[in-house]
């Protein structure tokens, strides 16, 4: 029998998709996944909608979150799947996160406005109610008002670091946000590691650092990974025994990039659920991930 079909990366209108958690995975059900991860940026609040959704659908939820973290400039995202989400310590970290997110923006939407027909009820109108207001829904806001083509036009554009609008927000280096995953009982996942132009976003030594913390594995079937990036990272998931992991990082409208169109191998899959102690996959049923 062939492997499920597993998607570990996928975000709601929580953070900076466009679909309700519930709708998130409803479509994954339907576009024929097994499996798929929630996996929005610095919070856990859309899960228990996306679970009671799954229970009434022939497939399982892998509760997760992507985690901001930053090493000077360049941004790490370190995904952790199954962690206990009232554990204190990630609690504390995440919603000092989603504080600094808050006025990170509200300062670039005031730079952005000096020049450009921006306000920032421009921008919370592109967001729901609770959700981690970020980058993305600045950029929908431009495209609403005709600024920018779309999203991904957006950031390269108004939105690039060297626009002169963009700001960086506080965040926790790497090592932290893998230490903090694991406190929490979850299995940490570098994400999308070699979507840089500029190359591979961690170097070997910080890779032995994160591993000697609990690092689980890497997101190496990407769509933004380039090619020669990809060979590294398949050299050091052999070379520190982790595992490898495929997704979409789906944002449904918010970005081209579709469910199930990279996938996780069932093993990788099994080692997150045996590593994993702060909590479980939601099982639907008929799951063949049961």
């Amino acid at each position: 029998m062939p492997d499920p079909f597993i998607d570990l990366h996928a975000h709601s209108s929580v953070s900076d998709g466009t679909e309700r958690p519930a709708d998130l995975v409803r479509a994954a059900a339907a576009s024929g996944l097994d499996g798929v991860a929630l996996t929005d940026h610095d919070t856990t609040a859309g899960w228990h909608e996306a679970a009671e959704a799954v229970r009434q659908l022939p497939m399982t939820l892998v509760p997760g979150l992507e985690l901001s973290t930053r090493i000077g400039w360049r941004s790490v995202h370190v995904l952790g799947y199954l962690v206990d989400p009232a554990d204190p310590g990630l609690v504390a970290e995440t919603t000092a996160i989603r504080d600094g997110r808050l006025t990170r923006a509200r300062s670039m939407v005031d730079a952005i406005g000096r020049d450009h027909p921006i306000t920032w009820d421009d921008v919370l109108a592109e967001s729901s109610e609770g959700a981690t207001i970020g980058r993305p829904h600045i950029a929908d806001a431009l495209v609403r008002l005709g600024l920018e083509s779309d999203r991904s036009a957006a950031f390269r554009g108004i939105l690039h670091p060297s626009s002169g609008y963009y700001q960086p927000h506080d965040a926790p280096t790497p090592l932290r946000g893998v230490e903090l995953i694991r406190a929490a009982g979850g299995v940490p996942v570098i994400a999308h590691p070699a979507a840089s132009s500029r190359g591979i976003v961690i170097d070997e030594p910080m890779l032995r650092e994160l591993v000697d913390a609990g690092l689980g594995g890497l997101e190496v079937d990407h769509r933004e990974n380039q090619a020669h990036g990809k060979r590294t990272l398949l050299d050091w998931t052999e070379q520190f025994g982790l595992f490898v992991t495929g997704s979409s990082d789906y944002h449904g409208e918010g970005k081209p990039n579709r469910l199930g169109e990279h996938r996780t191998a069932r093993r990788s899959f099994d080692a997150i659920v045996e590593q994993a102690t702060g909590s479980e996959p939601v099982v639907g049923p008929g799951s063949r991930l049961s």
